[in-house]
């Protein structure tokens, strides 16, 4: 699934190439990506028709375009899930396999004139969620400096670069759980936009191990562990995301390359190149995890006793 650094990188697209444009016609081709629209298909064409984008926000691994237009304070929610992608492209370019929905926007001279949402697993979609405010009245999240967050994602805190947050807030949020530091940080209640890849990469450049008990857990490695996520996202971030197979593109259709950067995750039996440095000989390894996988160094990030 994107995370922060792949969403924003997608995020950073549509601001640049739909921002300010009007929707001229919607079509949606599979109902089942507007599933969450309860209004159902031609609700969503007509309502969104018309409509003038006047920003790009994210929040987290949530994305979403303000509009101009409406009757009612909404905005248009894309959530990539699995593996969909927002991409740009000229009317006349031949359809995606997997297309979804399809918004033609005003012509605006050497600027792609279609934004498509294309879904191959279909876990992702688009739909229209009513604007909500801010539980501390600070702006919802980055693209935007209204305090309004749609309700779709009211309840997600704020993420790993969001200015309004801070390392002492993320201390008190790990302190009201009872449970493993990897799960708490993948908890998007806690901190948002965090997944499994940044969790294993952030724990490792902070030397913690995941499966710490938050009860446990100090001011100074929350700081650390704080300082290593925002340090792991920019770097991704600036490298265009992760990208292991074709699925996570920006929205020329191009991939990431962070996953060169990787130091432990999917690094199984690979050297620790902190360790290596240090003239220490120790492998990473990977352990299951929430049915997923969890690498990490045995040496630098020892487990806590039982």
């Amino acid at each position: 699934m994107p995370e922060l650094p792949e969403v924003e990188v997608v995020r950073r697209g549509l601001e640049k190439w739909v921002r300010t444009r009007r929707i001229e016609a919607v079509q949606v081709l599979d109902p089942r990506s507007v599933r969450r629209h309860l209004d159902g298909p031609l609700d969503f064409e007509q309502t969104l028709t018309g409509c003038t984008i006047s920003s790009v926000v994210r929040r987290g691994k949530f994305l979403w375009l303000g509009l101009d237009g409406l009757d009612v304070p909404a905005v248009l929610v894309a959530h990539l899930g699995m593996s969909g992608q927002l991409l740009v492209e000229q009317p006349e370019a031949a359809d995606e396999k997997h297309l979804k929905v399809r918004l033609s926007l005003e012509e605006q001279l050497d600027y792609p004139d279609e934004l498509r949402f294309v879904d191959q697993r279909i876990f992702g979609g688009m739909f229209l969620s009513p604007l909500v405010a801010t539980s501390d009245g600070l702006p919802a999240g980055l693209g935007s400096p209204e305090p309004a967050i749609p309700q779709a994602a009211a309840h997600i805190a704020r993420d790993v670069l969001d200015p309004n947050r801070s390392a002492e807030d993320l201390y008190l949020a790990l302190r009201r759980r009872t449970t493993d530091l990897k799960r708490a940080i993948l908890d998007q209640a806690v901190i948002s936009g965090v997944g499994n890849i940044y969790a294993d990469e952030a724990l490792w450049q902070a030397k913690l191990s995941g499966s710490r008990k938050t009860a446990t857990i100090r001011r100074p490695e929350v700081q650390r562990l704080n300082d290593a996520l925002i340090d792991v996202m920019t770097r991704a971030l600036a490298a265009g995301g992760t990208s292991f197979d074709s699925l996570y593109v920006n929205v020329n259709g191009a991939s990431g390359y962070f996953a060169r950067s990787l130091n432990a995750y999917g690094r199984e039996g690979k050297p620790c190149l902190r360790c290596a440095e240090n003239g220490v000989a120790s492998v990473i390894r990977r352990d299951a995890f929430m049915g997923r996988s969890s690498y990490t160094c045995p040496v630098c990030q020892p487990r806590p006793r039982r």
